[in-house]
């Protein structure tokens, strides 16, 4: 399984329009894209220096290869509905990771 991490700090001015946009239209845009399983939204517990609120957004996926799909088929779509959207008022990062393991108590 592999973790697609989207990682946003979002400008205080368009924070409220910005979440709601994000859990209502641009997670199940990305969920509908069927490449993904699941998405998990977290909010980062630190205060950032250049301020703004930060969140890392985690899409599971079943391989690297159905990852690369999403990245031919949609990921310039979708990036450019945010840009648009909230215009030079967030910054993100992506990254991706491997599950090694899962273990519960």
């Amino acid at each position: 399984m592999i973790i697609y991490n989207v990682t946003i700090n979002i400008d205080d001015s368009v924070h409220d329009d910005w979440l709601n946009w994000m859990k209502n239209e641009h997670i199940p845009e990305m969920l509908a894209t069927q490449k993904f399983l699941t998405a998990k939204m977290c909010k980062v517990m630190i205060e950032e220096e250049m301020g703004g609120s930060t969140y890392s957004v985690q899409y599971q996926t079943d391989s690297k290869a159905t990852l690369n799909s999403y990245y031919a088929e949609y990921a310039n779509q979708m990036r450019s509905k945010g840009n648009q959207r909230f215009p030079n008022k967030f910054v993100a990062f992506r990254t991706e990771l491997e599950i090694i393991s899962e273990q519960t108590s």
